[in-house]
């Protein structure tokens, strides 16, 4: 994720901006209508409001259960799309991030290389268990997440269908990135999509992006910023994290043909470091860790008079802030994908990954590791998975099991077909074939959020 902020912040820019941002309703699919946002992300930046989610989220944590996990099989928690030391606009490092891999629980990256030719994006990266944390090589490229088994830096500038071919020999993988932008790209042969993508949280809200550079630019709001980072970091992430609708509207779309498995996309690089550098007395410079002084934005006194009392009493060249809001470890804890594999290794966590074993989680509210989503017939035995295909049969039940108590929703083809609240057991009977998907949804100062997507069971 690699922002840049406006070349000229004015006041008349931001009101327009902001009222554009409150006009533009949320677009969904028919049949597909989530529930409703309580606040704006302006008004879930603020410190009460991101006090209020922190002190519900301790409650929920406090709430939570383990559950056992499934027979023959362990719950990973899994980063997908992450960058580090691959481009000019990537801040991280690769030990920084086994680093913030081992605070966070996570069990396995698999990388997205920026891709640079002549350098190999498979050949030469890290690979393989790496102080108990096991590490996949790819690449983002073409609009797609690469994982193939062996180098294709042959096939890189081939035509995509033969690309696809090369990359997906074996057990090769490749997912749709960045839905927003390629809504109408065809799935046959692809293995899946990302179905959320905090990038495009970003990219979609640039009133709030506005919001932060003005803090960014005061003393006083600048410490408010300082405190939220320090108080409330994963509050303060997820402030813009909203249902992907655009995301699982192509998902939906894509199952009805095709076995596809959903991912969350952290789009890690570690390069929303934000600095303020001082040009004189009355200007600044604004941007990030990874820009160079000419890719900065120039600030003066005239939009910002508070400029003035932050220059005092230094020189020109001097960092006059520093703000960190995505170090890895915040990222990763964010949103993972929870992988569903008897152990931890390269080729079984493909193989679970293509057989969509799979279910995406916003674990800063609640780590949903134990969560269930299963098949079970009349015996009440479990006869499928989340991923699984299944032969429609009369007495055919979908049940899930959660470590909290939350809303739910059930989808039968893009469409919801029931709904619970207040449960952390449900069961649904199957009345018909179709692909039926599961989400939960916590409740946060007031206001209901997404926690979790799993991957579809289809009753054929």
């Amino acid at each position: 994720m690699h922002k840049k902020f406006p070349l000229q912040l004015t006041r008349t820019s931001l009101t327009i901006l902001a009222l554009l941002w409150f006009a533009i309703p949320a677009l969904s699919a028919e049949g597909n209508q989530p529930p409703a946002r309580k606040y704006s992300n302006i008004e879930r930046l603020a410190l009460p409001r991101l006090k209020a989610v922190q002190e519900d989220v301790l409650k929920l944590r406090s709430q939570r259960t383990k559950i056992a996990p499934m027979p023959g099989l362990n719950d990973y928690r899994c980063i997908l799309h992450a960058h580090a030391e691959d481009s000019t606009h990537t801040g991280g490092t690769l030990p920084e991030m086994l680093a913030d891999a081992k605070k966070a629980g996570i069990n396995a990256i698999l990388l997205t290389d920026h891709f640079r030719p002549p350098r190999d994006f498979i050949d030469g990266r890290w690979r393989g268990n790496k102080e108990g944390v096991l590490f996949v090589p790819g690449s983002e490229i073409r609009g797609c997440l690469l994982y193939p088994e062996a180098s294709v830096l042959g096939k890189m500038e081939a035509p995509f269908p033969e690309l696809l071919k090369a990359v997906t020999a074996g057990d090769g993988m490749i997912f749709l990135s960045h839905v927003e932008e390629r809504t109408d790209h065809p799935m046959d042969g692809l293995t899946g999509l990302e179905i959320y993508n905090r990038h495009w949280d970003a990219k979609k809200d640039m009133p709030s992006l506005i919001a932060v550079a003005m803090k960014l630019t005061d003393p006083k709001q600048l410490a408010e910023l300082e405190e939220a980072v320090k108080l409330y970091p994963d509050e303060l992430l997820a402030f813009q994290c909203d249902y992907p609708q655009v995301y699982v509207d192509k998902w939906d779309d894509g199952t009805k043909k095709f076995r596809l498995t959903g991912i969350a996309a952290n789009d890690c690089h570690h390069n929303q470091v934000f600095i303020v550098k001082m040009v004189d007395e009355e200007t600044v410079l604004l941007g990030t860790i990874v820009d160079k002084d000419d890719g900065l934005r120039k600030i003066t006194a005239a939009l910002r008079p508070g400029i003035k009392e932050m220059t005092k009493g230094h020189k020109p060249g001097d960092i006059l802030a520093k703000v960190d809001m995505d170090p890895y470890q915040r990222s990763f804890w964010n949103t993972s994908t929870h992988v569903l594999a008897p152990k931890l290794d390269e080729p079984t966590i493909r193989t679970a990954l293509k057989a969509g074993h799979a279910y995406v989680a916003f674990d800063w509210m609640c780590e949903a590791t134990g969560f269930r989503y299963e098949a079970t017939g009349t015996d009440g035995k479990s006869v499928g998975i989340m991923g699984d295909e299944l032969k429609y049969v009369d007495g055919l039940k979908l049940s899930a099991q959660f470590p909290i108590a939350c809303q739910t929703r059930l989808l039968r083809n893009g469409v919801q077909v029931a709904e619970t609240s207040g449960k952390d057991r449900v069961e649904f009977p199957v009345k018909e074939p179709g692909v039926y998907r599961l989400e939960a949804w916590l409740t946060v100062d007031g206001e209901p959020r997404p926690w979790i997507f799993a991957n579809p069971i289809y009753v054929r």
